[in-house]
């Protein structure tokens, strides 16, 4: 039975518990009080890489959603999204596509499909859902939806989770299928997994949240994302008019299941901000570090555009195409002026084993954005440059965005 079939079914199987002991007219009532909702985002990208013809896309991502109101704790959801490409669609949509070998790959494919479909029942400060769904932990730096795509990551599996516990948020999800955000004709869009995702977070203290985390993960199709990784996650702010904030982050990854490599590796975040209204600074250094030729730390399941660059050079070292791992030291200066958000960012990289790699700087890049949103629209741009070194080839990327909210 397909996840979609198999969701309804539940759907429909939990409602038909429930009515013996509640009135159809109540029933009726939740899905009146239900809210329906509806949004576009159209969008604009062109790629400049050295070593293929200029490349772009105009794409429309529309977006309808349903959640019904309570009944009797019960809640349903449903979310379906139609990609489309208006005009020019010559542009490869995933990193395995040479549909066209002189283009570049732009990854929002055509697609219409069931982005999120999930029953959720909700007692004593918890919920437990089931049904395919949208999970992101922490800053998606591990597990994420890869939202800025038009085409959501999203998970089939179950959560549970809790904050009835003063100052704790307990979350466990067990995931069995992740639909990734290529087109479902591509062999690399579903991932059969067999994942545990832990997490759990103290927010008692003023300094900041601590965080710990335990991601188990068996791919079924991609051996090398079977890994086991455990971590500690520290962050948090300081003053008033002057506000200090900062971030500590440790985690230890090492093989697991069917994974044909053996290898134990780290990784490591410190940074540290300044926010002086309307300007705020902040400075970071990342590792996501190797062991020796054996493998290196990766993010199978993270938001991977909100880290390592917007041009997104470094996506497929989590598939290990190379070892050695990345140093990141980056630095991003934004703000507010009139209600329009700028920010600017630079990244400079390099490998963390040089030795194993054979690779030692792996270029730079620096990025700006600009946004403003108004009432139930927004508008945006946002432009990045890699300059490549020992690694890649030139890449600028930019895009053009707009939304629509309803």
């Amino acid at each position: 039975m397909k996840q979609t079939e198999l969701a309804l079914a539940l759907i429909a199987a939990s409602t038909a518990i429930a009515l013996p002991a509640v009135a159809a007219d109540s029933l009726t009532e939740a899905i009146q009080a239900g809210k329906a909702g509806l949004d576009f985002r159209l969008r604009y990208e062109d790629v400049d890489q050295a070593n293929k013809d200029d490349t772009n896309a105009f794409t429309l991502r529309s977006r309808l959603n349903y959640k019904t109101g309570d009944f009797n704790g019960f809640t349903a959801f449903g979310e379906v999204d139609n990609t489309t490409a208006i005009g020019n669609d010559e542009y490869n949509t995933a990193p395995n596509d040479n549909t066209y070998p002189d283009k570049a790959v732009i990854a929002d494919p055509e697609i219409t499909q069931v982005n999120q479909l999930w029953l959720n029942y909700h007692v004593a400060d918890s919920d437990f859902k089931y049904g395919r769904q949208r999970i992101n932990l922490d800053n998606q730096r591990h597990v994420g939806g890869v939202g800025f795509r038009q085409n959501e990551q999203t998970y089939d599996g179950f959560t549970a989770s809790t904050d009835a516990l003063e100052n704790f948020k307990l979350s466990y999800s067990y995931v069995y299928r992740v639909h990734r955000i290529f087109s479902e004709d591509n062999p690399i869009s579903t991932h059969n997994v067999q994942t545990n995702l832990l997490n759990a977070a103290y927010s008692g203290w003023s300094l900041g949240k601590l965080t710990a985390y335990y991601y188990g993960i068996e791919n079924d199709n991609v051996r090398k994302f079977s890994t086991t990784t455990a971590g500690l996650r520290f962050a948090g702010s300081t003053g008033d008019e002057t506000k200090f904030t900062y971030a500590l982050e440790f985690a230890q990854q090492s093989d697991a299941k069917n994974n044909t490599r053996d290898y134990k590796a780290n990784y490591y975040l410190a940074e540290a901000g300044v926010n002086f209204q309307p300007v705020t600074l902040k400075v970071g250094y990342e590792v996501l570090g190797a062991d020796g030729e054996n493998g290196e730390f990766i993010t199978s399941l993270a938001t991977l555009h909100k880290f390592q660059g917007w041009t997104d050079k470094f996506l497929n070292l989590g598939a290990g195409n190379i070892t050695g791992g990345i140093k990141d030291a980056y630095g991003v200066i934004g703000g507010t002026v009139s209600g329009v958000k700028l920010s600017a960012v630079y990244h400079q990289f390099k490998s963390d084993d040089s030795s194993a790699s054979e690779i030692g700087k792996l270029g730079s890049e620096w990025g700006i954005s600009i946004g403003r949103k108004f009432d139930n629209y927004g508008l945006s741009l946002k432009y990045a440059d890699y300059k490549a070194d020992d690694f890649s080839v030139d890449t600028k990327k930019l895009w053009l965005t707009a939304t629509a909210k309803f």
